[in-house]
């Protein structure tokens, strides 16, 4: 068997190896719009690579006659291509009547909305008018504000005012996104009050698998840029996880998500689960084998079965996950201009009695840029104990190491 991975980047450039291990060979397909915040190299484990030129009949055409019998985006520069891709080859793949919803977040939010399912409030705008206008009729602050094909908290703001919100459409609409496009409109939606969780889930043949429920603690940096702080796993057994699991499958039926990974992001509100947005593609920058360890699963094997084995999905034999000791995953934040990544300076880091991993995303010596999102942060790590309170002190001792230096120049010699 063969499968093709259009941009297997980030998270998905753990999926050739994966899929390997369950007897599939890959193909990579270098997508004309990759991610221009990662790195573009060929991962390992790929047979052969494809650069598309933007005629997807050609670049099926090449995937057929290399054999292959499904096309699996990597990241979420993929996602949109590999249903194409999909459709064109007639192999497993996603419900093409609107595409676009499973990445434009206006379009998504209409297509779930229509299926029934709670939505936040929102408008798309073209002009800073129209979106001051639809925030005074809501009269709602803040205002959550982004491009309309946003990812990993790219440019998303929280407005508290009507000036902000038109210094953030100028911001916005002056901008590119992470795939070199032009954001010509932008997506204004209600902040939506309550704990946030993220359902990874695997599906094959419309059967979806919930893979793992985690809870997210977002803290908004300046006041305006929500940023990733920490995210922990959540026991299966807690009511919550049935609450969400269920939202989120409704809402891969409403996108009509048949075949392949989603990263399904949900707030659980006062009247309950309210979307945030679905990423058909793997979820975010866990390393794989952390996860399993600790879970007894992982999102990336559970793909790469359900494709070498559709059968162990659709009959219910996929693994469960369940939570062997406490973990926290803990983005690294940043707090300095002028920072620069020194490994030396990661020492009492390393020391500290609950780390598991550090996983840096930015080589040694590189210029650091203050951390403002998920992209500009220098990597993350992960902490385990089972004790919850050391985890909790020493998560406290990473942010004042952060706050004291830590991403300064390296020590003098």
């Amino acid at each position: 068997m063969r499968a093709a991975v259009v941009d297997a980047d980030g998270i998905g450039a753990f999926l050739p190896g994966a899929l390997a291990r369950h007897g599939v060979d890959t193909v990579h397909v270098r997508s004309d719009t990759p991610d221009v915040h990662l790195s573009g190299r060929a991962p390992d484990g790929c047979a052969v690579e494809i650069q598309h030129l933007g005629d997807v009949a050609a670049t099926a055409k090449a995937l057929r006659e290399e054999g292959v019998d499904i096309v699996l985006p990597g990241t979420e520069s993929g996602v949109l291509l590999a249903d194409a891709l999909s459709a064109a080859l007639g192999t497993p793949g996603n419900g093409m009547t609107d595409p676009l919803a499973r990445r434009d977040k206006a379009a998504m939010t209409e297509a779930v909305r229509a299926a029934g399912l709670a939505t936040a409030r929102g408008v798309t705008a073209a002009h800073a008018d129209e979106l001051v206008a639809w925030a005074r009729e809501m009269d709602d602050w803040p205002v959550v504000v982004k491009p309309r094909a946003s990812a990993g908290t790219d440019h998303v703001r929280f407005c508290h005012s009507e000036a902000e919100l038109r210094e953030t459409f100028a911001a916005i609409t002056a901008s590119t996104d992470r795939y070199a496009r032009t954001n010509t409109t932008v997506l204004g939606q209600e902040y939506l009050r309550g704990e946030e969780f993220f359902v990874n889930t695997v599906s094959r043949d419309g059967v979806h698998h919930m893979v793992e429920v985690w809870r997210y603690r977002k803290s908004p940096v300046d006041g305006a840029h929500p940023m990733y702080d920490y995210e922990e796993p959540v026991p299966p057994d807690q009511p919550v996880v049935a609450t969400v699991t269920d939202y989120a499958l409704a809402v891969l039926d409403a996108l009509e998500v048949r075949n392949g990974a989603s990263h399904t992001e949900i707030i659980v509100t006062d009247t309950g689960p309210v979307l945030v947005e679905s990423a058909t593609r793997l979820g975010g920058s866990h390393a794989p084998s952390v996860v399993s360890r600790y879970l007894g699963t992982d999102q990336v094997d559970c793909l790469a079965r359900a494709v070498a084995h559709p059968e162990e999905l659709t009959e219910g034999r996929l693994p469960r996950y369940r939570i062997r000791s406490r973990l926290r995953y803990v983005t690294l934040i940043n707090p300095h201009e002028g920072a620069v990544l020194s490994g030396e300076r990661f020492a009492p880091v390393r020391a500290l009695d609950s780390l598991v991993e550090i996983v840096l995303t930015h080589a040694e010596g590189a210029s650091l840029p203050r951390t403002v999102d998920l992209f500009t942060s220098p990597g993350y790590l992960y902490l385990s104990a089972d004790d919850p309170e050391r985890i909790a002190a020493d998560y406290r001792r990473l942010r004042q190491l952060e706050r004291d230096g830590l991403y300064r120049a390296p020590l003098p010699a």
